[in-house]
């Protein structure tokens, strides 16, 4: 992981876990906020619970959890699709700019959509970092080659006392001129053929 990483992934996790305890302490406020898209959504996905309350709460637990995986690093990518698949209907259903009257929070509206488009953003950078598994087990691979050997583990491959040259195992003048007249004769008799 990268020292930006180390930064950016808890940043984006605690947000989701403070705004995801926050949704399940007082759940009321934001289901009857979420009604009017929840209402939409029926008629479209008809399996969904009447519950409003509820699928707030279910919201929010996914938040919390996933958000607490993605603070300490653990399934980043899984955490990340969960949490970007529970923004979008919060978003939705918590930001809808275009039905406010008043300019006012018209703006407040708008400013919070972008604000979760930008956070969308960096949950689609962590999802899309498909190096991470690759750089994980380059790290783990160098880790492992860093790792001092036990004694006796491998062959070293310098030499030790035992397998370098004596005196008395060097050749001697005498065989050294043997070898080289055998040479010759080999090659002369090799150039005559």
């Amino acid at each position: 992981m990268t020292p930006l990483q180390l930064v950016a992934r808890p940043l984006l996790g605690t947000f989701f876990v403070s705004a995801g305890v926050e949704s399940l302490s007082e759940p009321e406020p934001r289901a009857e906020m979420a009604g009017p898209f929840l209402a939409k959504l029926r008629e479209k996905a008809p399996g969904l619970p009447d519950d409003d309350v509820l699928l707030v709460r279910v919201n929010a637990a996914v938040q919390v959890a996933a958000g607490a995986l993605l603070t300490v690093g653990r399934l980043p990518r899984l955490a990340s699709l969960a949490l970007a698949a529970s923004l979008v209907p919060t978003t939705l259903a918590g930001h809808p700019f275009w039905e406010h009257e008043d300019a006012g929070q018209r703006a407040a509206q708008r400013t919070q959509l972008a604000k979760n488009g930008a956070v969308l953003g960096g949950l689609a950078a962590v999802i899309s970092d498909a190096g991470h598994q690759a750089r994980i087990h380059a790290l783990r691979a160098r880790a492992r080659h860093r790792r001092p050997c036990p004694v006796g583990s491998r062959k070293s491959s310098l030499p030790t006392k035992n397998s370098l040259p004596t005196k008395n195992s060097l050749p001697t003048k005498k065989a050294l001129k043997n070898a080289r007249q055998s040479l010759g004769q080999k090659g002369a008799s090799l150039s005559a053929k």
